[in-house]
């Protein structure tokens, strides 16, 4: 049941990491995206707390969020 949870939850959380138009707003949203999909993966996996989760998380969704600066035309 875990791993489906966490199948179904990362992908909507790496879709939603990205939401933003500036680098700041991108970061922010990831960060907080990737914060909350933490303490769940660390909620439901054993050996992870919930605060490791949330901090991995939350500092890899901000790095990637920052990453995927949105393309001027």
């Amino acid at each position: 049941m875990a791993r489906r949870l966490i199948v179904l939850l990362l992908p909507a959380a790496l879709a939603l990491s990205a939401c933003g138009e500036s680098m700041g707003e991108r970061a922010a949203t990831g960060g907080g995206v990737g914060a909350a999909t933490g303490v769940i993966f660390g909620l439901l996996v054993p050996g992870i707390s919930w605060w490791g989760g949330a901090l991995i998380g939350g500092l890899g969704g901000a790095a990637i969020g920052a990453a995927t600066t949105e393309k001027k035309q």
